[in-house]
């Protein structure tokens, strides 16, 4: 470990200039004291550090001289495609990989790109999670990525919407979307074999093993490695299977036409609330009546997910079909006032984005959709075929 630092302070002495002592240790996250003493070993091994005092004193090396020590380990190399992303670089365990390999690339290259490379990270930041909500808790992140590297099957148990299930996992890739971690794998029930367990898979209606599923990382209870090797299949795409379940995926939710009537400020409101399946309805709005409101036809999720997403533009807007749903909001709309004491006379109420105005409530808008369609379909169909979540 001594080693790694001694690079990462000749690198950092390259790359910078003179630097205090104290901003060396906070960029090296050890003592100031460690860091003279690590001065004094890299002078020991003949490389020409300059102590300069004063007020605008600090180390330097000689001015001319660089260092060939650049090449990149196979953990700095992999870091590198999470340059962007610091933080979940370091959920990873990558976090000081990423630090060492950015200060050899920059090291490598010519003073002009180097200063331009420098003003790129000074001017864009990537900040992955959504708004108004905090990060999983995922303390068994590190351990997935390790047996996503090794390809070393995992024993899991895992807190799903029907309950705790124990499962073999081959573990595939990992995806952040949203803020939020998700372990893509093939997967088997503890004890089975094979073909046991594709028996099972085809009387409960859902993927049998070899079939990849997804699940989120925050909820798994136990994560353990086995020991044991599997061979990756030579055809999976990452990629292109997350793209193709989280298509899968909108589909099935979003597979409801709500008839609604909106005023001037929840067709603002919409497309904050409903992402892109708000904005397809917004652009084929019919005209405006006199006193501004549209009427349009949205892409809604099951009834239930659907009453609670648009009562959250609260008076601002109408559900005008179909039936059923119009009735389950009546309902709810009816209790709400029994609950409070709300009558026509007393007033709406308070506390809607559509009173109050966009960014003062939590919502199930853009910045969570993608969490709550994870969760949501996981309900629906757990372990269902071609589902994109088991829970």
């Amino acid at each position: 470990m001594r080693a790694d630092r001694l690079v990462s302070l000749l690198l950092l002495l390259q790359n910078r200039g003179r630097t205090t002592a104290r901003e060396l240790a906070r960029e090296l996250e050890v003592s100031v004291r460690t860091v003279h003493r690590d001065v004094e070993a890299l002078g020991a091994a003949g490389v020409p550090v300059r102590a300069d005092r004063g007020p605008a004193g600090g180390y330097r090396l000689v001015e001319g001289y660089r260092t060939r020590l650049t090449g990149l380990t196979t953990g700095e190399a992999a870091s590198l495609f999470l340059a962007g992303m610091p933080g979940p670089a370091a959920e990873l365990g990558l976090g000081a990989e990423l630090a060492t390999a950015q200060l050899k690339v920059r090291a490598a290259l010519p003073d002009e790109l180097g200063g331009r490379a420098g003003r790129v990270q000074e001017r864009f930041h990537l900040d992955a999670p959504a708004w108004f909500r905090e990060a999983d808790p995922v303390p068994f992140l590190a351990r997935a990525a390790e047996a996503v590297w090794e390809q070393r099957v995992l024993r899991a148990h895992y807190e799903r919407w029907g309950g705790r299930v124990r499962r073999e996992l081959r573990p595939l890739g990992l995806v952040l979307k949203g803020g939020i971690w998700y372990l893509v794998a093939q997967a088997r029930a503890e004890g089975q074999g094979q073909e046991q367990e594709q028996t099972r898979a085809r009387v409960e209606g859902r993927a049998a093993v070899g079939e990849a599923r997804t699940y989120r990382v925050s909820r798994f209870l136990e994560l353990e490695p086995t020991g044991v090797s599997f061979e990756r299949p030579a055809d999976f795409d990452l990629a292109a299977y997350w793209q193709e379940s989280a298509r899968r995926l909108e589909e099935r939710l979003r597979h409801d036409v709500a008839v609604l009537r909106l005023s001037p400020r929840a067709r603002r409101l919409l497309p904050m609330r409903f992402g892109s399946a708000g904005v397809r309805a917004l652009a084929a709005a019919g005209p405006p009546d006199e006193d501004g409101w549209v009427r349009v036809e949205m892409d809604v999720e099951a009834e239930p997910v659907a009453v609670g997403d648009l009562l959250a533009l609260g008076a601002e807007a109408e559900v005008l079909g179909p039936p059923g749903l119009r009735e389950a909001v009546a309902r709810t709309v009816t209790a709400l006032a029994g609950r409070y004491g709300a009558t026509a006379e007393t007033g709406t109420g308070t506390g809607t984005e559509a009173e109050t105005g966009p960014g003062t409530g939590t919502g199930t808008g853009t910045g969570t959709e993608g969490d709550m369609a994870a969760d949501t379909e996981a309900e629906a169909d757990a372990e269902g075929g071609g589902a994109v979540a088991e829970g």
